[in-house]
């Protein structure tokens, strides 16, 4: 019997801004989009996207250590930072404050924990939603991963409402996120059997690294021009790809506390003869990461996957690219634009889809992805 289509939601369009600044610390992402309909009968459509780079100092700063009163300081100013951004995009739309929904802000997050790496899981973003709203005159939406970890799950990934929302096709496809931490999303025709989580590193080990080798003046692996320059060290990469995360079944979440500044320290310190050697065998660990999480969970679940669309900073990172593409094939892997999506507009425009979402009250979480006990309405609302 042929189901009848879905009864059309009759509540108007609402323009929502997302933005996100990534564990990568390297600049707001502001999206501005129109998103109609909820849950099942959910459409976003993009607006319009700008990227608002951080003052050097700025990401020194966030990456560096942190007492009470300087993650406060933080607080306050990256809020100036995302207001400003969000101003930008609504600008670049030829949209008024005025016509806009909410805004919904990840901010940047300063601390990640999740259930079974302490006895109180716990999660941080800063970026003062209430100087947002200040400047921008607009309801914010933020702190979005406290009620899913607050239910049991890791309020983490986030990501995998919009892949299914926008990406989901006839066909199982994967949806790669290559920021600080990599993650995918598997997607078919129905939420519930979406798997999504963390791979490991995306380019947070590269970008900590790169920093080193030049001294600041790159903060990342420029067109893969640092890697390409030296060989994978092969025992640094085995005891690498020995790191506990990478063997934890989904869900699992990983943060700066497993893959940053404490870890490049580390090899710095054995290996800054090599530097070179040492971006190498970060790109490979990313690589690897990434290919055998696809083959350990993706595989048995999704056998006959369409293929991986990829977005994140590390999309542009050419040896990056051409490693993965190598280390998955068959499997073709494709940039997020070969959906018609912009890849750098991905992750902000999720938190303009959950701030609509919140409006309407609609669960937003994915169990499947997070663990969480239950579906729960994400994020905090500051008019």
């Amino acid at each position: 019997m042929r189901l009848p289509p879905p009864i059309p939601d009759p509540r108007p369009p609402r323009l929502c801004v997302g933005l996100l600044s990534g564990t990568s610390v390297d600049a707001v992402e502001a999206a501005l989009c129109e998103v109609t309909g909820t849950g099942d009968t959910v459409r976003l459509k993009l607006l319009a996207h700008v990227s608002v780079p951080f003052p050097r100092e700025l990401v020194a700063r966030v990456l560096g250590p942190q007492d009470a009163g300087s993650l406060s300081r933080l607080d306050f100013e990256l809020g100036e930072h995302f207001a400003d951004a969000a101003l930008r995009v609504m600008e670049r739309a030829g949209v008024s404050p005025e016509q806009v929904a909410a805004i919904g802000s990840h901010g940047q997050t300063m601390a990640h924990v999740p259930p079974g790496a302490d006895t109180t899981p716990s999660t941080l973003q800063i970026g003062e939603p209430s100087i947002i709203a200040e400047r921008t005159g607009v309801p914010v939406v933020s702190d979005f991963r406290t009620r899913d970890m607050a239910a049991g799950g890791h309020g983490a990934p986030l990501v995998p409402y919009l892949d299914w929302a926008v990406f989901r096709g006839a066909q199982p496809r994967a949806l790669l996120n290559i920021g600080g931490i990599g993650n995918v999303s598997a997607v078919s025709a129905r939420l519930e059997d979406t798997l999504a989580f963390d791979t490991g590193p995306g380019n947070m080990v590269m970008d900590g690294l790169a920093r080193r080798v030049t001294q600041g003046r790159l903060a990342c692996d420029l067109d893969g021009t640092l890697s390409r320059r030296g060989q994978v060290i092969p025992e640094l990469l085995a005891e690498l790809l020995a790191h506990p995360f990478l063997a934890l079944p989904p869900p699992r979440s990983a943060g700066r506390e497993s893959f940053g500044e404490v870890l490049v320290d580390r090899l710095w310190a054995r290996y800054a003869e090599r530097p070179h050697d040492l971006v190498a065998t970060a790109l490979e660990l990313t690589v690897e990461s990434i290919a055998r999480a696809y083959e350990t969970w993706l595989v048995p679940r999704f056998p006959r996957m369409e293929g991986m669309y990829a977005s994140g900073g590390g999309t542009r990172n050419p040896a990056l690219m051409e490693r993965l593409r190598a280390r998955l094939a068959p499997l073709p892997v494709h940039t997020l634009d070969a959906l018609g999506f912009p890849e750098g507009a991905k992750e902000a425009a999720l938190f303009a889809l959950l701030a609509a979402e919140h409006l309407v009250g609609t669960p937003a979480n994915v169990p499947s992805a997070t663990g969480a006990r239950r579906r729960v309405v994400l994020g905090k609302l500051t008019p």
